[in-house]
């Protein structure tokens, strides 16, 4: 890793406090970036995740996708844990930490909100940013795509009826517009864009050449990413610090221990290291655009729940890049 990328925890945590200064300094600019929107997408966020996803889809070899099926223990443990797992042990901790430990502190009728909140938030696996991830832990990109593919098709089927349940409600309308245009925006157009750079390129020196050219403005484009995320939500953390930090406990608690079981299952079942630390960071990492526009769909836009749903998108990238680094470190303990 080179020096930059070496100290991305400090130039996130740096890019974190200049999003809320933003935010305060020029509030006409965070609306300015806040009103470029489509269908609960934010266009100026789009752009910079395109630009971090498009970087790792130049290395997806379309010769190697026929073969990733021959590894599907990765994919089954990534399915596993997304849909039959994560948002139940998400609606536990909502239940435990809302309705018993902070029970004293927070009226019932904001409780629920939250936890429906945080439901949303663990029914809604990650979609775009897990790319990042991927491509900082060396993760085989064929096989990333496919997982993420996998995820999209299953999320159309799965999302509405295990939301409805655990909310115990039945009128869920899925934002279909937020959902295709997501996939687009993140996967399908970033893919293409990949496939055709690969193609004009030729060989596969040219190609890592490239991939080790373009790679540095992945990471500015995190750093761009945070800041715009922190200094549209500024005033909230400022208004709202200890109902924000009662939100992240369970977010936090749910984020590592998905993670930690995830990855001691590819461990075990001996799954190689560029298929596994992807395959634990897609459960860990939320489609948070989904599941804002959900939240602001059934709640409304100054809901607990639509609140809740924000407070994931902020902790989500700190604790992400603590378990890259993590997944980094053990890297030589997978076969």
């Amino acid at each position: 890793m080179g020096s930059f990328e070496r100290y991305l925890s400090l130039w996130i945590a740096l890019a974190m406090v200049a999003g809320i200064a933003l935010g305060i300094v020029a509030p006409w600019l965070v609306n300015g970036i806040a009103a470029a929107e489509v269908a609960s997408v934010n266009l100026v966020v789009a752009v910079l995740i395109w630009a971090m996803v498009y970087p790792m889809m130049v290395g997806v070899d379309p010769a190697s996708l026929s073969g990733v099926f021959k590894q599907p223990k990765g994919l089954a443990i990534t399915l596993v844990v997304n849909w039959l797992i994560k948002p139940f042990t998400m609606a536990a901790l909502g239940v435990l930490f809302f309705e018993v430990v902070f029970a004293d502190l927070i009226a019932p009728e904001d409780a629920q909100q939250y936890i429906a909140g945080l439901i949303l938030l663990g029914a809604a696996p990650c979609t775009a940013m897990v790319f990042v991830w991927s491509q900082l832990t060396r993760g085989d990109e064929s096989y990333t795509l496919l997982q993420v593919s996998v995820n999209d098709v299953v999320m159309v089927f799965a999302f509405a009826p295990i939301v409805a349940f655990l909310l115990g409600v039945t009128d869920i309308v899925v934002p279909w517009q937020t959902l295709v245009l997501s996939v687009l925006l993140f996967v399908a157009l970033p893919l293409a864009a990949g496939l055709f750079t690969r193609m004009r390129l030729g060989d596969e020196t040219r190609i890592a050449a490239f991939q080790t050219a373009v790679k540095p403005w992945s990471i500015v484009g995190l750093i761009a990413t945070v800041v715009i995320l922190f200094g549209l939500q500024g005033q909230v953390i400022l208004d709202r610090p200890v109902v924000i930090a009662m939100i992240a406990v369970p977010i936090l608690l749910q984020s590592y221990g998905i993670f930690a079981l995830a990855y001691a299952a590819a461990y075990a079942l001996k799954v190689p290291h560029r298929i596994a630390a992807p395959c634990a960071l897609i459960g860990t990492s939320n489609f948070f655009e989904l599941a804002v526009a959900v939240a602001i769909s059934l709640f409304g836009l100054n809901s607990g729940a639509a609140l809740a749903t924000v407070v994931g998108v902020l902790v989500e990238v700190p604790v992400m890049l603590s378990l890259v680094a993590f997944a980094n470190r053990t890297k030589s303990r997978f076969t």
